[in-house]
C-alpha cells in the first residue's frame, strides 16, 4: 500500500499541527505507522496541480525528508 496523503487547506498553522498530531495518534490506534502519513498543505502552486501529480509530488518530498531528516527533530 503506498503512504496516505492528507492534503491540508485553510488552517493556521497551530491547527495543521494540531491535525497532524491528532491524524497520527490515531493511525497508531489502528496499528499503522504514522511517519508513513504524508502531510501537505497548500500552496497557490499546488492549488494548479492536477490531483494526482501533487499526491506524487509529496509522496517523493516525503521519502526523501525520511531519508534526509533536518535537523531539529520531528513531529511527535
Amino acid at each position: 500500500m503506498e503512504n496516505p496523503v492528507v492534503f491540508l487547506h485553510g488552517f493556521s498553522h497551530e491547527q495543521m499541527i494540531a491535525i497532524m498530531r491528532a491524524a497520527k495518534a490515531a493511525a497508531k490506534e489502528l496499528g499503522l505507522d504514522p511517519q508513513n502519513i504524508v502531510f501537505s498543505s497548500s500552496t497557490a502552486t499546488k492549488m494548479e496541480w492536477k490531483l494526482k501529480d501533487l499526491i506524487a509530488e509529496v509522496r517523493e518530498e516525503h521519502e526523501y525528508m525520511k531519508k534526509n531528516p533536518p535537523q531539529g527533530g520531528r513531529l511527535a
